[in-house]
């Protein structure tokens, strides 16, 4: 059975069109707002299970999701690979593992999240699972945006280029355009 991601996510509404701020404070013309997929667990199931076959020999330990986007999504890989799932959260603009979640000594991780970009909060939750001994092997996502410069391997239903511009040279801003600012990370 073949899946087509992206006609999945244009039927949940999460390929959207306009201009946005993005999280790494450069703007673009189009968004991918996965939650609008992983609001439907039949659809989700459908799309993380392409992630899930890349990554089931793997030997994985736990499934980390980055908040807010990596929650649902790693949570899904979990279930569907039959093994843990945590994610981390930041405090005081600091990505931590809170909520009584553990990471063990050599415990084979994979960070999961909805759409990687740049890769900040993915790099930030590698620290910190490194930092407690966990060996992060990869990173699973719905989305790869291809703008990444991610040294681990990368895991993903699909790959969508959008252009992204900097705020400064922002061809939406030059005619007249305010960009929204759709995702959950503060600056």
């Amino acid at each position: 059975m073949s899946i087509d991601v992206v006609e999945i996510l244009k039927e949940c509404g999460a390929l959207l069109e306009g201009h946005f701020l993005l999280s790494s404070g450069k703007h673009s013309n189009r968004y991918c707002q996965c939650a609008k997929l992983l609001q439907y667990p039949d659809k989700s199931e459908k799309v993380i299970s392409l992630i899930a076959e890349k990554v089931k020999d793997l030997k994985l330990d736990v499934i980390v999701g980055p908040a807010m986007g990596g929650i649902t999504a790693a949570y899904e890989l979990g279930r569907q690979l039959g093994i843990r799932a945590v994610f981390t959260e930041r405090e005081n603009n600091v990505m931590t593992l809170r909520r009584g979640f553990e990471i063990h000594p050599g415990e084979k991780i994979l960070i999961m999240e909805d759409v990687v970009t740049t890769g900040k909060s993915s790099m930030e939750t590698a620290e910190v699972l490194e930092s407690l001994g966990g060996e992060v092997v990869g990173i699973g996502c719905v989305v790869d945006r291809k703008s990444s410069r991610i040294s681990l391997p990368i895991y993903s239903a699909t790959e969508l280029e959008f252009e992204t511009y900097e705020s400064d040279n922002c061809p939406l801003c030059s005619d007249g355009s305010k960009p929204i600012k759709p995702g959950s990370r503060k600056f």
